[in-house]
């Protein structure tokens, strides 16, 4: 499936690439602990941005369309990716 907001995605993933090379020289470095594990939560946050909107276009597109298509087999099929996503989430 092509991306809408694929340029987007690209910019954050970016950014938390920077902010990962950013903490591996603050350990290089002996930086203060604290202030690695606050940016490490920074790097978790802008993921889960990623994953919120990747999780919002998948659901607005993949599986809106399973569902308008009337294929039960195709519906179940997107239900169960969603619910293996959601417990591995959950781990």
């Amino acid at each position: 499936m092509e991306r809408h907001n694929k340029s987007k995605l690209l910019n954050r993933l970016s950014r938390v690439e920077g902010q990962v090379r950013g903490i591996s020289r603050m350990v290089d470095e002996d930086r203060y602990c604290i202030d690695i594990m606050t940016q490490l939560q920074a790097v978790r946050a802008a993921l889960a941005k990623v994953e919120t909107e990747l999780m919002r276009e998948h659901i607005d597109h993949c599986v809106a369309s399973a569902f308008s298509s009337g294929d039960p087999d195709q519906q179940r099929q997107k239900a169960d990716e969603l619910v293996t996503l959601l417990q591995r989430t959950m781990r």
